[in-house]
């Protein structure tokens, strides 16, 4: 399996390459459908090189890194860089602050120096968006608990203890831990969010993708502190999500609720992480884990697709997994036939594909009829995707050495 992961990922890292932007000493990852540049795509990138590569790739690592500290805001965040939006955020903050601290032994004098009080700052910012114990505001716009953002939060906080041994930002990491368990529920699920916030209706419902995403990030958290409660935590989310998977290595959809995280291929990189590091604990969870590399290549025709494809002989069957989808929660009548027809658009646009997706017309009319919000990408057509493309090289190669019993 180790094998099949390692091909895969140095094939998705070359063709990722090809988007690779250097201007001067600066170079970052340029979206080929979007034309945008994101912080979080140049920063998945940068963690993947260092672990696939490290010193061999030293010129790009301080290239990328300069370029991450050109864009640092006054307040120490930096911006969550989306093709409809551009705002300071503390997720993208964290995920910026890990990257920063793994290049560490990679810089020398006055970009190590920099570096080092960019994380300072980094560090401040994150640990001032803790509005209440363990809860980390994700940004102005977004405001509900999303624990996969406490996750994310606490995760660098961990981190940056690990490095700079700051007991504030241990105890910050957690409080986004004990936070996350606390609100799990009865059945391994985390929900999606845990108030309403700044949302029309809450999201209070389990989702596959994101359940991957906060095992994910729990799981650096554990590798510092430790602690038999959070194990205990991740253990049942991690079944949760066996649960959730069929025997051909697919997730079984119906069970996930979040329309807009419906058929993410990321959503299979995180689990393929989550699988690997729980089984330290259980080792069945490698089968798991074996399971999901053939459906991640099936879906990696360049780079990785915006969804999952499906095939149109299966459409009537997926029609009534989306009227289950559909029905998880607690909704008024006329929101749950909303969701409905938020996934049979999705059914219909992962079985389409285009690279041209800016301008679509279907899109622009559908989404305004349905009602839905323009911070969502919901082109009729599937897409290769930059942005899941580095979530996949960052838990993939994350993953790795846990195949190698490094991490034991």
């Amino acid at each position: 399996m180790k094998k099949a992961i390692e091909e895969y990922l140095h094939s998705l890292e070359s063709n990722t390459r090809e988007h690779l932007i250097v201007e001067g000493s600066s170079a970052y990852i340029k979206d080929p459908v979007f034309g945008i540049v994101r912080n979080r795509v140049s920063v998945e990138y940068l963690k993947t090189i260092i672990r696939l590569y490290g010193e061999q790739e030293r010129d790009i690592i301080e290239k990328i890194v300069s370029f991450l500290l050109l864009r640092q805001n006054p307040n120490g965040s930096w911006n969550e860089i989306h093709p409809n939006y551009n705002q300071e955020s503390a997720l993208v903050t964290s995920f910026v602050g890990e990257a920063l601290l793994l290049s560490l032994p990679y810089l020398e004098g006055d970009l190590k120096e920099r570096t080092q009080q960019a994380l300072i700052k980094a560090r401040d910012f994150v640990l001032s968006s803790e509005i209440e114990p363990g809860y980390f505001l994700k940004s102005k716009l977004y405001t509900a608990d999303y624990l996969n953002v406490d996750a994310t939060c606490g995760a660098f906080l961990a981190q940056y203890y690990k490095v700079f041994g700051d007991k504030k930002a241990l105890e910050g990491a957690k409080r986004a831990a004990r936070r996350v368990c606390n609100f799990q529920e009865k059945d391994g699920s985390f929900p999606y969010t845990v108030n309403r916030g700044s949302e029309k209706y809450h999201l209070k419902v389990p989702c596959i993708h994101y359940q991957g995403v906060t095992l994910y990030y729990l799981s650096k958290i554990q590798e510092i502190v430790q602690e038999k409660w959070l194990r205990d935590c991740m253990l049942k989310g991690t079944q949760w999500l066996s649960d959730v998977q069929r025997h051909d290595g697919r997730f079984e959809w119906s069970r996930s609720g979040l329309m807009f995280a419906y058929y993410l291929t990321g959503a299979y990189a995180f689990a393929l992480a989550s699988f690997a590091y729980a089984s330290k604990w259980e080792e069945n969870y490698l089968d798991n884990a074996e399971k999901i590399i053939t459906v991640l290549e099936e879906n990696t025709p360049n780079i990785a697709l915006r969804w999952e494809k499906g095939r149109w002989r299966d459409f009537p069957k997926d029609v009534l997994t989306s009227l289950r989808s559909a029905w998880i929660g607690e909704y008024p009548i006329t929101h749950k036939f909303f969701r409905f027809g938020y996934a049979i658009y999705r059914q219909i646009a992962r079985r389409r594909f285009s690279k041209e997706v800016q301008n679509d017309w279907v899109f622009n009319i559908i989404t305004k009829l349905l009602g839905i919000r323009t911070s969502t990408i919901e082109p009729s057509r599937n897409f290769p995707d930059m942005f899941m493309t580095s979530e996949i090289l960052d838990c993939l190669s994350y993953s790795l050495p846990l195949f190698k019993g490094e991490l034991k």
